[in-house]
Formats: C-alpha cells, structure tokens, sequence
C-alpha cells in the first residue's frame, strides 16, 4: 500500500463517486478503480460495496478510511516540517484576516515581507469565527479573531495581539452631541447597524445586550466598517465599532462615544492546538510581537 493509493481511496469514500474523486485528484476514473482494486487484492478483502448511488464501507473498509485520515494528516505534517528546513527561504503561509482590520496589518505584513520575502502571503478576508473554523479544517495555519474564543476553546492556542475599547457611532447632531458615553441600554430604541454573523464581535455584542435584557432593532448587518459608516451617515441608523475603526472616519459629519460597559475589541491571532506550527507562523507571530511591543500579549 503507498501513499497514493491511499489518499485515492479516501477522497472516493469522501466524494461518495468515483469521477468526482478522480476529478478531484486530476487523475481518470478508470485510474481510481484499477488502485482500488488493486488495494483490495492486496489487503485480500472488500473495502466498498455498491448500494445503488451509495458506496458503503465494510467493517475492514471503515478501518482503513479511518487510519487512512489519520495516516495521510501524520504525512501532511512531515511535509510540512520538511519545507520548513531551507529556513523561510520559501515556503507558504495561510493567514486568515478579518475585513475590518485590513488595513491595520499593513504594517506587520510589510515587515514579514522585508524580512521573509520567499514567503508567499495567501490571505483569506472573512469574520473570526469563519477563521475559526477554517483554523480547525486546516485551511488556514493562522486566523485573527476576538477573543476570548467561546467555543472549542481548548481546540485553539492563541496570543493577543491588542485590546481597545468599542464605541457608538452616531451623526454629529443632537442628541448626541450633549452625551459623553453611551449605555447598552440607550440603544434599544435605536436602529442598530451591526456586522455580520461571522464576526465574533457581533456574537459578543448580543450576548452583551441579551445580559442586560435588551432586544436590538438590527436594521443593517455588513462585513464592510465602511459601508456600515456611511449608513450612519445616511441617518439609517447606529453603528459600534472598534475605537482605531472609528479613528479611521470623518470627524466634520460624524462622531463616536464609549459604549460604557467591560467588552473590550481584543483582537488575538489564534492556531490550532497540538498541531504543528511552521516556522513560517511562528515568524509571522514574532513579527507582531515586533510590530506592536506594547500590545503583544505574552
């Protein structure tokens, strides 16, 4: 049995089709079938059996699919650690960032370029707990989000990388211009523009209003900071964002103030827990560490 053969009977169990599987593998369905019987022949039993459209494992099959998984994640991460031997001279980096932070990184990603440029920076733009979950499926090595993280935790180890505090942003006119913070409380009325599902944060803040029994009126969610700023300057409605967000608009039309209550916008860059962490992370780790030596968490 080699390791090709292998992953080929995997991702037909996985595709549940033969020409998918091939597809998959940029290989001909006939290619597949003639491994896979050879498999058989060589393990002297049946590992799949026809069930109309299904393909069903046998007792020895569901063994082999599932020490397959386990034996083909042990060889991905071989190959990991032998890449990582010519010291960054290449290799590659998955990072996962969320949209609203985008341009916050500019700074420790021009550094890790500097430094490392064989490294090629594949960034995936989603919310946090997209990047969660990515992080778990091992489609990204490395993902920004809130933290704490609230689920699985103990699946993640994490380091944070800053904390500010979170404001309300509102047109500059009355009656906001007489107030000096906001209470979670005081927005119960309001028209809230809020960002989508798949931001960590959003989860945080109706946790937050479901604590103090309030019921938001969400007129608006986006991905886009941007887009939720000119909502606000449309008169649709009121946004919270980030303190260094806020930072980021235009003072002459509108104005943000302290949401007052403990959330905080902790931003942490987070991996998976027992895996193996290239050098390439961990390199882009230091280079935030670098980056914001204030901030940092240990």
């Amino acid at each position: 049995m080699d390791i090709r053969t292998l992953r080929y009977f995997v991702e037909v169990v996985r595709q549940q089709s033969f020409t998918r599987a091939a597809e998959k593998m940029f290989v001909t369905q006939p290619t597949i079938s003639k491994m896979l019987r050879n498999l058989e022949d060589e393990l002297n039993c049946t590992l799949l059996i026809r069930d109309g459209r299904k393909l069903l494992l046998t007792d020895t099959g569901r063994v082999v699919y599932e020490r397959g998984i386990a034996i083909l994640g042990e060889f991905q991460q071989l190959e990991a650690e032998l890449g990582d031997i010519n010291h960054l001279n290449k290799g590659l980096l998955r990072l996962g960032i969320p949209p609203m932070v985008g341009t916050m990184m500019a700074g420790p990603i021009g550094l890790y370029r500097k430094l490392y440029p064989g490294v090629e920076l594949k960034i995936a733009e989603s919310g946090g707990l997209t990047g969660q979950q990515a992080v778990l499926n091992g489609e990204l090595d490395l993902a920004m989000t809130v933290l704490p993280i609230q689920e699985d935790s103990a699946l993640f180890g994490s380091k944070l990388l800053f904390s500010y505090p979170l404001c309300v942003l509102v047109p500059r006119s009355a009656p906001w211009l007489e107030m000096t913070a906001v209470e979670p409380e005081s927005l119960a009325e309001q028209a809230l523009l809020i960002y989508n599902e798949d931001f960590a944060l959003s989860r945080q803040l109706l946790q937050l209003f479901a604590a103090r029994g309030i019921t938001p009126k969400i007129a608006v969610r986006s991905g886009q900071w941007d887009f939720l700023a000119a909502m606000v300057q449309a008169g649709v409605g009121v946004a919270i964002m980030p303190e260094p967000i806020c930072k980021k608009l235009d003072k002459s039309s509108l104005m943000w103030l302290p949401l007052n209550s403990d959330l905080q916008w902790k931003l942490g860059m987070i991996w998976r827990e027992g895996m193996y962490i290239s050098h390439s992370a961990q390199a882009w780790i230091r280079c935030c560490k670098e980056y914001w030596p204030t901030r940092v968490g240990q």
